[in-house]
C-alpha cells in the first residue's frame, strides 16, 4: 500500500492574519472544528509532514487557503498583503525545500502588479506558479485587462491553479439553500463557469501555451466535453475559437484529483482527457490525506498510468527531477 511516490498540488496553508478573509466561511462552524482546522493550516513541520510520509507524498506545492486577497476591497492593500503572504510562504518552504514548493498569492485587483509579483516569486523565490481563489470581488479574468497577467504566466512557463470561490452573486435557484452554495455544489459550478469564461473569452487562443489547473476532478468539465462541443456548434454565439472547446480541456486545462476519491470518476477523466492531463492532489487539510492516497493506489490503473497521475505529470509540468527522469516521463 502507498508505494507509489506522489506529488500533491492543492495543499493549503494560511498566513497570519488571513483568517479574517475566510471568516465568512467559518463563522457558522463549531469553534472547536475551526480551531483544529486553523492548527492544520498553520502547521508546516509536524502533522503535515507526517501525513505526507504516511502516504508517500514526496512533494507538495502549498497555497494560501481561500479566499485570501481575492476578497480584499482595497486594491493597494491587496497587492501589499499578497506580497506579505508570499514572503511568509517562502520562509516556510525554505525549511523543507525538498518537500515543499509554493504557489504565489496574487492580487488581481491590479493585473499588472499581479504579473510582477508572479514573476518575482518565480524568478527570485523558485515558486511554481500561482493559485488564484476564483473571482476578485466579482471580476472574472477573460477580459483584455488581464492579458498582462496571462502573458507573464505563459512567458514564465508556469501553470495557474484556479481554485473555487463562492458565487459573486448566488443564483436564484440556490436562494434559501446554503448547503448548495458552498463546497457541496456551488463552488464547483462557479469555478467550472469561470474556466469556461476563460476558454470562450479566447484566453487560450491569445496565449496558446498557457496552462490552467482545475481541482476536484476538473469541476465536472471532463464529463461535459462532448455536450459543450455539440451545443456550441448548434447555437450561433458570434464567438470564434481556433479549436473545438473540448480540445482546450486536456491541453490548456489540466485537472487534479483533489477532493474526489472516486475510481470511476478518475477513469472517466482519464478516458476523456488522457492520462497526461490528470494529476494527483489531496486538498489538505479539507480532505483526508490517507483516503486520497489509498484511493489512487487502489484505483484500477496500470502501473504506467498510476505513475503519471501520482507524480510523472507533475514532474513534467513543474520541471522536477533530473533531465533523465523527465525524458522518461515524456508522453
Amino acid at each position: 500500500m502507498n508505494q507509489t511516490p506522489k506529488i500533491a498540488l492543492e495543499e493549503h496553508f494560511s498566513a497570519p492574519g488571513f483568517d479574517a478573509y475566510s471568516a465568512k466561511y467559518t463563522r457558522a462552524l463549531p469553534a472547536d472544528f475551526v480551531a483544529r482546522l486553523d492548527a492544520r493550516l498553520s502547521d508546516f513541520d509536524d502533522q503535515r509532514l507526517a501525513e505526507m510520509d504516511a502516504g508517500n507524498i514526496e512533494y507538495a506545492v502549498l497555497s494560501q487557503t481561500m479566499p485570501g486577497v481575492q476578497a480584499e476591497t482595497d486594491g493597494a492593500a491587496a497587492v501589499r498583503r499578497a506580497r506579505e503572504n508570499n514572503e511568509f510562504l517562502a520562509e516556510r518552504v525554505a525549511r523543507h525545500p525538498q518537500r515543499f514548493g509554493a504557489f504565489a498569492h496574487v492580487a488581481l485587483q491590479d493585473p499588472a502588479a499581479a504579473a510582477r509579483e508572479l514573476e518575482r516569486t518565480v524568478v527570485e523565490c523558485g515558486f511554481k506558479g500561482a493559485l488564484i481563489n476564483g473571482h476578485t470581488l466579482g471580476r472574472y479574468y477573460e477580459g483584455s485587462e488581464f492579458d498582462v497577467f496571462w502573458e507573464r504566466a505563459e512567458a514564465l512557463g508556469v501553470p495557474i491553479y484556479l481554485h473555487p470561490n463562492a458565487f459573486s452573486q448566488p443564483p436564484a435557484l440556490l436562494e434559501g439553500m446554503p448547503v448548495l452554495q458552498g463546497a457541496t455544489w456551488g463552488w464547483g459550478v462557479e469555478t467550472a463557469g469561470h474556466a469556461l469564461r476563460l476558454l470562450f473569452g479566447g484566453v487560450f487562443d491569445r496565449f496558446p501555451r498557457l496552462t490552467l489547473l482545475l481541482g476536484h476532478m476538473g469541476e465536472a468539465l471532463p464529463y461535459q466535453r462532448w455536450r459543450i462541443d455539440s451545443r456550441f456548434a448548434a447555437y450561433p454565439s458570434g464567438i470564434k475559437l481556433a479549436r473545438k472547446p473540448s480540445e482546450y480541456i486536456g491541453s490548456n486545462i489540466l485537472i487534479t484529483t483533489s477532493g474526489v476519491c472516486s475510481a470511476p470518476a478518475l477513469l472517466g477523466a482519464i478516458g476523456e482527457l488522457g492520462a497526461h492531463a490528470v494529476l494527483f492532489s489531496v486538498d489538505y487539510p479539507y480532505e483526508s490525506t490517507a483516503e486520497a492516497c489509498a484511493f489512487v493506489e487502489q484505483a484500477p490503473l496500470d502501473a504506467r498510468t498510476r505513475e503519471l497521475v501520482c507524480h510523472g505529470n507533475a514532474r513534467r509540468l513543474f520541471k522536477l527531477g533530473s533531465p533523465q527522469d523527465l525524458a522518461l516521463l515524456q508522453i
